[in-house]
Order: C-alpha cells, then structure tokens, then sequence
C-alpha cells in the first residue's frame, strides 16, 4: 500500500459550499440536490465553518412528509443562521497531508469531513467516504 499520498489525490476538488450570509433552506437545498452529508461555510474565500446535515436536523426539529411541515420547517429554518448552527472551530488539513495522517484526524476526533486548505482559501474537502473508496481501490490493486 502507498503511504505517502496525499489527500489532494482523493479530495473533492468541486466544493460545494455555503456562504455565511446564505441561510439554512439554501443549505437544506445543497444537501438534497447534491447528496451530501457536510458543507464547509466561507466568508470571503476563507473557511469560517462546517456545517453537517445533522446540524441542520438539529436545528429543523422537524422531518418534511408534506406541505404543512414544509412551512413549519422554513419557520424554523428563518429562526436560526448559518452562523448559529454551523461548527465554528474547524480543524482543516492541508492539501499535501497525508492520506494516513488525515485518517487518523478524522478517527481521533470522530469527524467525518475536513476541509482541506491552501494557506486560508479552501481547495478542497475530505470525506470518510474518500478514505475508504481510496482503500477500496488499494485493495483491488494487489
């Protein structure tokens, strides 16, 4: 297995993300259109935040089976901000880390996505599910 790769080889480079003026319900939108799980959240260019689906579920209280609790969760959505519901302190790693040395990040501290930076301007983002596709494919080579 190659140890040394780093996780610009296997990182979403098509970043899908928030602005922290945008609200939830754009959030709500991105996660549904593109079947995502974590959204990093910038402020001019610069990481600020990470904002999860379960962030969002937290904060709706609500699950959407129709047009009455459509409502309610926009209520619920226009009650809080990006900022309120977004983790603010976010480890970021950067492009050349490692692909071992991102894993045991995320292990250690239980995440499941990290950003990935060049300097202050966010490249890129890291997923479990980018680990383990990697070693999926490692697995196939031998």
């Amino acid at each position: 297995m190659k140890k040394q790769v780093p996780v610009s080889s296997i990182m979403t480079k098509n970043i899908v993300k928030l602005n922290l003026t945008d609200d939830l319900s754009k959030a709500e939108t991105l996660f549904k259109s593109n079947k995502i799980r974590h959204i990093p959240v910038v402020n001019n260019c610069k990481i600020v935040g990470m904002l999860s689906l379960n962030d969002l579920l937290r904060v709706s209280c609500t699950e959407a089976d129709d047009e009455a609790d459509l409502d309610l969760e926009s209520v619920v959505y226009n009650m809080f901000s990006i900022k309120q519901a977004m983790t603010k302190n976010v480890v970021t790693i950067k492009h050349y880390t490692t692909i071992k040395d991102a894993a045991t990040i995320l292990v250690q501290n239980d995440f499941h996505a990290l950003p990935v930076c060049d300097g202050e301007n966010l490249v890129g983002i890291l997923t479990t599910t980018d680990v383990i596709k990697y070693l999926l494919d490692q697995y196939e080579i031998e």
